[in-house]
């Protein structure tokens, strides 16, 4: 049965063979395509070749047709069109966080934030991946919109959280600050990130509390991990309570992701469903200003996507 977002929802969960531990793209199809090819992650300087399946999307598990119609009723500007399809054209991404109507209660389920591989992170995480998880377009879009939105390159008392951060941040060439920090899970890949002045490694899906002080930040960015965040509302209060007042919190993602560890409600939705989901994450936190979305897709059906999402903390008198 497919409800007005274009998603199909299955009558029964997937069959859990033919799972691999790589970035695999999400499609707007019942089925996640992973790739024939060689994937386009680099590793050692040397690309590697990995046998791919169908694999069957999972079931959405806590949310019904009816709450993704009402969803569907929120984006003002983007009518009646199925988010999936419109996300395709260049600039509908930007309107679907624009005059939502939001639910009073949060929308999602427990269930919700489920994931195939429910096993510990920690070990998941424990052996350092020295890849990048987009093209290098889509790297380059990124780091161009941040030369855009970042503070100038030492600016006296900024603050930046890097947080579920690697071995790159995908900042501009050069980018300094006095304090750039770095939250991720691999200590490895944290140590080989040259542009951190230091680090804490933590599971947020195990410990979502933040390990700083109110008013800490002046920025927190997030590259293509939001997807994974068990507890997406604790962490965006603890966002919400670490940046200083008119800090920038920016979320960006695009549709690949370590599928098996993606919680349920993104595998089985669409880029543009992504957006109205991080955007939700902001407005129930609360302290955000209403998100907006950005779409940087460098070069739409030939690099991967890379979308933003931001908020800035609310400025207190």
């Amino acid at each position: 049965m497919a409800n007005r977002f274009g998603v199909k929802l299955q009558s029964r969960p997937p069959n859990l063979a033919g799972i691999y531990p790589f970035s695999a793209p999400i499609t707007s199809t019942n089925s996640v395509q992973c790739c024939s090819k060689a994937q386009n992650s680099r590793i050692g300087g040397k690309r590697r070749a990995i046998r791919c399946r169908n694999i069957h999307r999972r079931l959405v598990m806590g949310i019904g047709v009816s709450l993704w119609s009402q969803f569907m009723s929120m984006a003002g500007n983007v009518g009646a069109k199925p988010f999936v399809a419109s996300a395709r054209q260049k600039g509908a991404i930007e309107q679907v966080l624009k005059n939502v109507e939001w639910p009073e209660q949060f929308p999602f389920k427990d269930e919700d934030f489920q994931r195939f591989d429910e096993s510990s992170d920690t070990l998941f995480y424990e052996m350092p991946r020295f890849v990048t998880h987009v093209d290098d377009q889509a790297i380059a879009a990124l780091t161009k919109y941040y030369s855009e939105v970042l503070p100038s390159s030492n600016t006296p008392g900024v603050a930046v959280l890097d947080m579920c951060s690697s071995w790159v941040s995908h900042y501009p060439a050069g980018f300094k600050q006095e304090k750039i920090v770095g939250m991720g899970m691999n200590e490895e890949e944290l140590k080989r990130n040259p542009v951190l002045t230091e680090y804490v490694v933590q599971d947020l899906n195990n410990n979502p509390k933040l390990p700083f002080g109110d008013n800490t930040f002046n920025v927190i960015t997030n590259v293509v991990s939001v997807d994974y965040l068990t507890k997406p509302l604790d962490v965006f209060k603890e966002m919400s309570r670490v940046l200083k007042p008119g800090g920038l919190a920016i979320m960006s993602f695009s549709n690949r992701c370590f599928w098996a560890k993606a919680i349920s409600i993104w595998t089985s939705t669409g880029d543009a469903d992504h957006v109205m989901i991080v955007g939700s994450y902001f407005h129930y936190a609360g302290g955000f200003e209403p998100p907006q979305a950005v779409d940087i897709s460098p070069n739409p059906g030939r690099s991967d996507p890379i979308y933003i999402v931001y908020s800035r903390k609310i400025a207190t008198a």
